[in-house]
């Protein structure tokens, strides 16, 4: 190992930095925003045809590991800031297989969602302007959001901050007007007051369970602030600030929005499912708009998640690839930007856009499953390292632990217990066993790739 790590230091050395262009406004934005993502405005409507009512119960169980999960990320990422994030950490604590393995596999996730979010976004537009193609939509998103990634990481920065505080500003809108109706002081409409929450989980137990695993993947995408705060003016600030305050951000966005709408209208409405809770919800309370307003919303919140997935693959990439697992190429920086690395995540999302057209009911939907549950197999990753790495702080740094997880190692090992659960719970469902057995395949072939690559290393 010893001759590995002579052999690429030199290289690492003449490397110039990432930038350092982000501010704390953006990193505090872009910590709010992360969890506000399309698939709380419009998925959670299936959620709430199962569960009914104990949807809320689902959220605020899938929020708990979540927030023990960023605790955990937070504790790693606060003591060794790094692009990287959770791969760099997997590397460190179990190996570089593991780092290899959680890296890539969140890589193909990030650059498939680039490829979803754009065709969702694009077929908003085509709504309001019917005739326009679709790939020209998404064509003009990518190139965007491409040029943006290429120019300086404060352009990423401002876009997130923006179409966050857009985000934030409208579902606590939501919230405000929920709230006001349920209280009765709203002009024009009458309290419901417990009359929809009677009927509190219509489907049983089953039903519960379908509710608990559609909020866990509504909750992706807050990976990116770890990502975000390697090139933040204080990477280790800024992510102690971020993670702290995880906990009220989750409880107010996702459990407080999913508590109004079951509140005010009935959970087997058509309307939830078709419409999206929040526009079935301020239909229902009869807000002129609702429908346009909200798809601005979620066309602003498929954008944000382009922007932020171009730039958290991007940097995944260079992580690995600065760390000896990938080609060369894509470590390159120019003006502290890792140019290559933006622009391959750009073109595999561009090309899983072109798959969803060519074939859409076996290659791409074969890569839908394949992505499936890659970010739990993140999170086991990351419940893993911990419990690994902060053994080793505490001997040999313990001035690092800066942001500290809570009851460690007890709640480390719920959080590990609550993924298997899931897990469980997929392999269980018919509709999401394919997604498990795929991502579980391609999990294994990465993990058997990067302990080749690990070994070649070595022998080196």
């Amino acid at each position: 190992m010893p001759s590995s790590t002579t052999t690429k230091t030199p290289p690492q050395e003449k490397r110039e930095p990432l930038s350092h262009g982000l501010k704390q406004r953006h990193l505090s934005m872009i910590a709010l925003g992360g969890v506000i993502g399309a698939g709380l405005f419009v998925g959670s409507g299936a959620g709430i045809a199962a569960a009914g009512p104990s949807i809320v119960i689902a959220y605020a169980l899938s929020g708990l590991l979540v927030m023990l999960v960023m605790r955990m990320l937070g504790e790693m990422s606060a003591a060794y800031p790094s692009s990287g994030s959770f791969s760099a950490h997997a590397e460190r604590a179990i190996g570089p297989w593991a780092g290899f393995a959680a890296g890539w596999s969140f890589w193909v996730l990030l650059c498939t969602a680039v490829g979803l979010e754009g065709i969702g976004a694009a077929r908003i537009v085509q709504g309001w302007l019917p005739g326009t193609p679709q790939w020209a939509w998404v064509a003009l998103f990518m190139v965007m959001f491409c040029g943006a990634n290429l120019a300086a990481v404060k352009n990423f920065g401002e876009f997130e901050f923006w179409f966050a505080a857009l985000k934030v500003g409208a579902i606590s809108l939501f919230l405000v007007l929920g709230v006001l109706a349920i209280a009765g002081v709203l002009p024009g409409t009458d309290s419901p007051g417990v009359s929809q929450l009677r009927d509190f989980m219509p489907h049983g137990s089953e039903g519960l369970l379908i509710g608990l695993l559609a909020s866990v993947f509504a909750y992706g995408g807050l990976e990116t602030l770890t990502i975000a705060a390697a090139e933040s003016e204080d990477p280790v600030r800024g992510v102690a600030s971020a993670v702290r305050t995880a906990m009220w951000r989750i409880a107010l966005f996702y459990i407080g929005s999913m508590a109004v709408a079951v509140t005010l209208v009935p959970w087997d409405s058509k309307e939830v499912v078709e419409k999206g809770p929040y526009v079935a919800t301020l239909d229902h309370l009869g807000i002129p708009g609702a429908g346009r307003l909200m798809n601005v919303v979620v066309l602003v919140a498929l954008l944000s998640a382009m922007n932020a997935n171009i730039y958290g693959s991007s940097r995944i990439a260079y992580s690995l690839v600065e760390r000896g697992q990938g080609p060369r190429a894509l470590a390159r920086l120019s003006g502290g930007v890792p140019r290559v690395a933006v622009l391959t995540s750009c073109f595999f999302g561009f090309v899983c856009v072109l798959l969803s057209y060519w074939r859409p009911d076996d290659i791409f939907s074969w890569l839908l499953n394949m992505i499936g549950a890659v970010i739990l197999v993140v999170w086991i990753f990351i419940a893993v390292s911990q419990l690994l790495l902060r053994r080793r702080i505490e001997r040999d740094a313990p001035e690092k632990l800066v942001v500290r997880m809570w009851a460690y190692p007890w709640l480390t090992w719920v959080a590990l217990a609550g993924i298997v659960a899931i897990f469980a719970l997929m392999a269980r469902e018919p509709g999401t066993r394919a997604q498990l057995y795929s991502t579980g395949g391609m999990t294994l072939f990465l993990a058997l790739a990067g302990y080749a690559w690990q070994r070649v290393r070595a022998k080196r």
